[in-house]
């Protein structure tokens, strides 16, 4: 087991230096006038030169990635009181070159909207995909197993915009159920929107509205996964020495059946958070997606970059953490 961590550590750190060294070369190599957005428009070619030489734009761009990666792992002491009792990496992203605001605390303040969208999203999608997918297995061909199909069919083929303005048309303007804009901080109260509960209530239309796409293909997997368990010969061995029902289903069909689940999630999760640009933007959700939208138009590479580093750390994470957690469940993954 230290082995199989050890081995995964080093291929999320190898991992982590290509993302972010991919990103910096084709940003760097991307045609723009950000002279003229730092220096201000109008402004003399000399301006303009002194801007870029103040921030090292100038310079061969394996110096530029070598000065950010510094400044991400650049050991720093940490004191109690005035005692340093251990070190730890700077993790410093720099300063936005358009707002002249350090990356940190744009990312400290988008964050929480799209992890808890994301989050949020992935347990509305379990609670859709998981009954329906057991039951549709449990009946095949039945009137169940067909409305449920026909949902996968409409979550597949659907596009969350299309979703989304749906959703936000009939339900947030058309009834008025639910709000269809703006973000409500759990913790704080502010301007009279705050608190778990105007949190969850502004959520839940961007929630389902992330989830459909999802929930369409995890229900189709487990329904699949589970069908598939049921012809196995141990459920067979199960029945015939009278196991109850329930607990030949839980003990040896479900148990069996999600395991590739839990796979899934750890992977999904990624691209849930590409995903999460196109429901930030319909809802106007202030997270990094919409943070990293603006940053592209704007030619804002620190801003870029931050986005692609907290956002490659946080898959890079939670892949490794579902990777133990399935090499835990499953004997036959520390076997390999």
């Amino acid at each position: 087991m230290i082995r199989y961590l050890i081995r995964r550590v080093l291929w999320a750190v190898v991992l982590f230096v290509v993302v972010t060294l991919v990103t910096y070369v084709i940003f760097f190599l991307v045609p723009n006038d950000l002279a003229a957005k730092i220096a201000g428009q109008g402004s003399s070619q000399e301006a303009r030169a002194r801007a870029i030489h103040h921030l090292g734009l100038d310079r061969p761009v394996y110096v530029q990635y070598g000065k950010f990666m510094w400044g991400l792992i650049k050991p720093v002491p940490v004191h109690i009181g005035s005692v340093p009792v251990f070190v730890r990496p700077n993790g410093n992203l720099g300063y936005s070159y358009i707002r002249a605001t350090p990356v940190n605390e744009l990312i400290k303040s988008a964050a929480p909207v799209t992890g808890s969208l994301v989050f949020g999203g992935v347990i509305v999608w379990l609670l859709i995909a998981l009954p329906i997918g057991i039951l549709s297995a449990l009946r095949p061909r039945s009137l169940m197993d067909r409305a449920s199909m026909t949902f996968v069919l409409v979550g597949i083929s659907a596009h969350p915009i299309w979703i989304g303005l749906i959703f936000a048309y009939v339900f947030g303007f058309r009834l008025g159920w639910f709000p269809i804009s703006n973000y409500c901080n759990f913790f704080n109260h502010a301007g009279g929107c705050g608190g778990p509960a105007q949190w969850a209530y502004h959520l839940i239309l961007p929630w389902i509205t992330y989830a459909i796409l999802f929930a369409a293909l995890y229900a189709r997997m487990i329904r699949a996964n589970v069908m598939e368990a049921m012809t196995e010969d141990y459920v067979r061995t199960a029945r015939a020495k009278g196991a109850p029902e329930p607990r030949v289903l839980r003990s040896h069909v479900l148990r069996n059946a999600l395991l590739p689940v839990v796979t899934m999630l750890g992977m999904d999760i990624g691209v849930g958070l590409g995903g999460a640009v196109f429901t930030e933007t319909i809802y106007n959700l202030p997270g990094l997606g919409k943070l990293i939208l603006r940053a592209i138009g704007e030619t804002d590479l620190p801003i870029v970059m931050g986005v692609v580093v907290f956002a490659t750390f946080a898959i890079i994470v939670f892949n490794l953490i579902i990777d133990l957690l399935y090499a835990w469940i499953d004997p036959r993954i520390r076997l390999s």
